[in-house]
């Protein structure tokens, strides 16, 4: 069986940067094991099949190399910007089946694609000392005032604030120690940012380890992404957090420079009511993935 995917870099324009993933636009026919070997042959860190949904617009189903996973930022921006340039979707709202629930996805007319997020949860406090030595930094690199803390959109991450960019750009990690932490925390993996930028306008600059799910380091995160906006607000970080879309970049310790925009809605009592995690796409090209 021949089964084609397309390829394409989410959170950025130009084909050198933003974040790979595979999109397979009918996969109704495609068994789960079938689906895992095509993410293990097109070896990005997941790749999306999409199918009809009896309670959604689209059901999606992600798959890193070696699992399947509930939810996929980046790998939905690219879908739906796939679709839009195909003429499947157009400018509006759609609803998405996800093993992370139902969610909404808003194409904008300037083409950006924005995924809302399940509402944040908040999850335990993460021991200092154990964190810092898997980055190979000292805990007075940390950020002084904010905790290391579980905090899921969709998919559980540790959040770790540092001082600044050059302890960002200089972590080594230890991906053994952080698949450890990661897998004795539930966690998918590290969400590492400083609030200090060199870019005008931009709230974070941000790395992200996932080994325990075959992702040593990632370009672009869209689910992480949007934990860390939550965690921001909790803590007090944010200047705007009402009607502001922010700047967030990633991927440019790997020579794959990503923009990620995040944006919250609040209620009349301050409180989240809603997430919205996107960015642009770039087609790249097609392959063709050989079953038995």
């Amino acid at each position: 069986m021949e089964v084609e995917v397309n390829t394409l870099h989410a959170f950025s324009d130009k084909a050198l940067g933003g974040n790979p993933a595979g999109v397979v636009l009918q996969a109704a026919h495609l068994s789960e094991s079938q689906m895992q070997e095509v993410a293990r042959q097109v070896g990005f860190s997941e790749t999306a099949f999409v199918m009809p949904s009896d309670q959604a617009d689209f059901k999606v189903r992600f798959f890193t190399p070696s699992d399947e996973v509930d939810l996929c930022g980046h790998a939905t921006i690219a879908l739906f910007y796939l679709m839009k340039t195909q003429h499947l979707v157009d400018v509006g709202t759609y609803t998405l089946e996800t093993l992370a629930g139902i969610l909404k996805v808003v194409i904008e007319v300037n083409g950006e694609v924005y995924l809302s997020q399940t509402l944040p949860e908040f999850g335990e406090i993460v021991d200092r000392q154990q964190i810092a030595d898997s980055l190979r930094i000292s805990t007075e690199e940390l950020h002084s005032e904010l905790p290391v803390q579980i905090v899921s959109t969709g998919l559980p991450d540790i959040m770790i604030a540092v001082k600044d960019i050059d302890v960002l750009t200089k972590i080594d990690p230890d991906f053994q120690r952080i698949t450890e932490i990661s897998r004795a925390h539930h966690a998918i993996g590290y969400h590492v940012f400083t609030l200090e930028s060199n870019v005008m306008d931009v709230l974070t600059e941000c790395r992200n380890f996932a080994p325990l799910y075959d992702i040593p380091e990632e370009s672009a995160t869209g689910t992480s992404n949007g934990a860390m906006l939550c965690y921001l607000y909790l803590y007090n970080q944010l200047t705007a957090p009402l009607h502001h879309t922010y700047t967030i970049r990633q991927g440019y310790t790997m020579n794959c420079p990503s923009e990620i925009r995040a944006r919250l809605t609040l209620d009349s009592f301050n409180k989240i009511t809603q997430i919205q995690v996107g960015g642009s796409a770039i087609h790249i090209k097609n392959i063709i993935i050989h079953l038995p």
